[in-house]
């Protein structure tokens, strides 16, 4: 097989057609679809950009430090091809960094550049520096200075800036995720500002809620502390994270989320909640009782859901910090989760039948694990009015994984019983380019429907404008 060499000048474009099939038909069907939404604003219900980002609005520091060392896809790439996180500028647990030198860290990135062919990172990052920085030509090591320079050049603009960068992404809301002791002091001073970008908190209480973590008994101390509620008592306690719900509302939450190990819920008596919740702050708990106590307090927030109309989400199945010499180096959540095999029909079956039928909640189902798709997450969602299915998220949001969903779940659960698309980033410059693989995605997967018949052709292009933007700000009152 004969190898073309690259041209010494070729050029960064972006193929119009990208994502699209293709067969004729269908890709000429596909891009009518997509000129209704390419153009929408962006919904964004859930995901882990900064708020401090666009709370103080400061000039993003360099290249690297914006696009590689906070991409958690970027850098156990990066790692798995041999290149240590420290030579990534990633600070160690204890806060030293061993690269401090971006360019170098970018140069890392560039002379690995092909391990990324085929990864939804590599069009993410594309379309980010051809889109938004105006970048022309591949990355590669003989181009990683160049490139280097021209984001630096642009990042020093005030046209770059968090808030200016919003508004010309056209994001018309954008959800962060905080813990539920968090004091939200951004998204006061966001709201305080005289900047109209509406950015919602999201109400996230892992850190009190699982008496399995390091220090959980003084995060529930502190809790007690800043809601003025005795949380030494079970009563005392489900008062106390009401109270801390509704100081997230006050602040435009909308949601709340929840990252478990699994999908078990457990509907307990009084009685035997609080006899377990004490024995948790006496430290007389073990494995299997954490796994209760996270799943009764998802009926228990599911009650408060409907209480309180937050909506509330569900991501399980993620084995946290798989690596135990990242995680002893370099901390908590740095790239080394890895899905796990979820059980959903028995797992949720004592949160359904207790709230599933209720009309006040909206309850919100993620996986990792895509053998459940077609045989338990839809027909779940396609039966239980309470129940809808987020996105393909974390490791299947690529082309081929969002495909995927669309092919396992809409037979059963149609495409009214999900949610749209969650971003699901913390990288703020890729929010578009995601929001744009899955909108081209969807179109691609209803263009087919189209071609073969199935469909009427505007019926088509309203669901590609539903799915883009009207169900995601109906679902998440945004």
């Amino acid at each position: 097989m004969t190898v073309v060499d690259p041209e010494p000048m070729s050029q960064l474009e972006l193929h119009d057609d990208r994502l699209f099939a293709g067969d004729p038909a269908q890709r000429g069907v596909a891009r009518e679809l997509y000129d209704h939404v390419r153009d929408l604003p962006l919904i964004c219900p859930h995901g882990h950009v900064d708020p401090a980002l666009l709370a103080e609005n400061r000039p993003f520091a360099n290249p690297a430090e914006l696009l590689v060392i906070p991409d958690h896809y970027i850098i156990r790439m990066l790692y798995s091809h041999g290149v240590g996180l420290e030579d990534l500028g990633v600070p160690s647990r204890d806060g030293v960094r061993v690269e401090a030198d971006p360019r170098r860290v970018w140069r890392r990135l560039a002379q690995h550049w092909p391990a990324f062919r085929g990864t939804p990172t590599r069009l993410w990052l594309e379309h980010v520096l051809r889109q938004t920085f105006g970048v022309r030509v591949p990355l590669a090591p003989h181009t990683a200075d160049d490139v280097y320079d021209q984001v630096a050049d642009c990042l020093a603009r005030e046209e770059f800036r968090p808030r200016a960068l919003f508004e010309r992404f056209n994001v018309e809301a954008l959800a962060t995720t905080e813990p539920a002791l968090d004091p939200l002091a951004h998204h006061r001073a966001i709201a305080s500002s005289e900047w109209g970008g509406r950015v919602v908190t999201t109400f996230r209480p892992d850190d009190v809620v699982d008496i399995a973590r390091p220090g959980w008994a003084d995060a529930v101390a502190r809790l007690g502390e800043v809601t003025g509620t005795e949380t030494h008592t079970y009563p005392g306690y489900l008062q106390a994270l009401a109270e801390r719900r509704a100081f997230f509302q006050r602040h435009g939450a909308t949601a709340t989320d929840h990252g478990h190990p699994t999908a078990r819920t457990v509907d307990l008596d009084v009685a035997d909640a609080a006899r377990l919740y004490q024995r948790a702050l006496s430290g007389e708990t073990d494995a299997a009782d954490a796994e209760c106590f996270r799943g009764h307090m998802l009926t228990e927030f599911a009650r408060m859901s409907c209480e309180d109309g937050l909506v509330l989400q569900l991501h399980p199945g993620s084995w946290r910090d798989h690596n135990e010499r990242v995680h002893a180096g370099f901390g908590p959540d740095m790239g080394a989760d890895i899905p796990a095999p979820t059980d959903y029909v028995h797992g949720l079956r004592p949160l359904l039948n207790r709230f599933g039928n209720d009309p006040r909640l909206t309850f919100v189902v993620f996986t990792l694990d895509e053998s459940t798709y077609s045989r338990e997450l839809a027909p779940l969602a396609g039966h239980y009015p309470a129940m809808l299915l987020g996105p393909a998220w974390w490791f299947h949001d690529s082309p081929e994984g969002l495909r995927r969903f669309r092919e396992l779940t809409t037979e059963t659960a149609g495409f009214y019983n999900t949610v749209g698309f969650n971003d699901d980033t913390r990288s703020f410059p890729q929010i578009p380019a995601r929001h744009d693989v899955a909108r081209r995605v969807d179109c691609a997967f209803l263009a087919r429907l189209v071609v073969e018949h199935r469909l009427p052709l505007h019926e088509a292009a309203e669901t590609a404008v539903d799915l883009a933007y009207r169900i995601p700000k109906r679902v998440y009152r945004l």
